[in-house]
């Protein structure tokens, strides 16, 4: 079989096990992430509708807030369930003064943005935290699950901060699978890329510990969609894409769901041009 990491665009396309769709670059996924949320919104017509949401990435919510008051679109029948947190080292919840705090992120740049005659009560606004798990999970069952999960994924597949299993660690994918809403230790390849890409490399500086909605919830969810718009997921993207379904590779899972597609740049899609022995 030729090698996952020298196929064409067009052999990409055709050998994907989950649904593949391209977009010119990293603004366009934004612009479609607002645009898929908002069209949801509007295709109830006032009825409930369930997200699972991430902050990473986060530069759609701007279009989202923007059209959500610019074109007076109620939330007042939308509940969105965020993916994960961050943990102190002492395994208390990061302050959400935090820069780095997800629930403080949604607080200042969504919910507070948001004209308060058309935002979602607070009581339909749910973050992983410590001692609230069952809460979360129970809520999001007896709604039904999610109707929409919207996402990307990490260098080592992770969706949420489902990170791959430890060396050692002998849970099956079945088991990992159902991994329900928890706290759990951040990989070392993900500790690098946040660290890289929100402190400077401050590898000292970034939070060990999370909290993280499950694959559990993640993969009850009726729609599934995750964005690859960053350099370094070019690799991970075609394991999610073209590997058998793996714990090890958490964004794989998607392969067994039956609504889930995977939207990337151009430049993700195309092959990478430096020599692979």
């Amino acid at each position: 079989m030729k090698s996952i990491y020298t196929l064409s665009r067009d052999e990409l396309f055709a050998q994907s096990r989950i649904p593949l769709r391209a977009i010119p670059d990293m603004d366009s996924c934004y612009r479609e992430i607002a645009r898929e949320m908002l069209d949801a919104i509007r295709s109830r017509q006032g009825e409930r509708i369930v997200f699972i949401v991430p902050v990473g990435p986060v530069g759609h919510y701007q279009y989202f807030v923007d059209t959500v008051n610019r074109e007076r679109i109620s939330l007042k029948n939308v509940w969105f369930f965020n993916m994960d947190e961050y943990l102190n080292d002492d395994g208390t919840m990061i302050d959400e003064k935090n820069p780095l705090s997800f629930i403080g992120f949604m607080k200042n740049n969504v919910y507070g943005k948001i004209d308060p005659d058309l935002v979602m009560p607070e009581s339909q606004r749910f973050f992983p935290t410590i001692g609230q798990e069952k809460k979360l999970t129970d809520t999001l069952e007896k709604l039904g699950g999610a109707d929409i999960c919207i996402g990307s994924s990490g260098i080592n597949g992770h969706i949420a901060f489902n990170e791959p299993p430890e060396p050692g660690d002998e849970i099956s994918d079945e088991a990992f699978a159902d991994l329900p809403t928890r706290e759990l230790n951040i990989s070392r390849e993900t500790l690098t890329i946040n660290a890289s890409r929100m402190l400077g490399g401050s590898f000292d500086l970034i939070p060990k510990r999370c909290m993280t909605i499950g694959m559990r919830e993640i993969l009850a969810s009726k729609v599934i969609k995750l964005y690859y718009f960053r350099d370094w997921q070019w690799a991970i993207l075609r394991k999610a894409l073209l590997e058998d379904p793996t714990r090890k590779v958490p964004a794989s899972f998607l392969q067994r769901h039956p609504d889930a597609e995977i939207i990337a740049t151009d430049a993700l899609i195309d092959p990478m041009n430096f020599f692979i022995p």
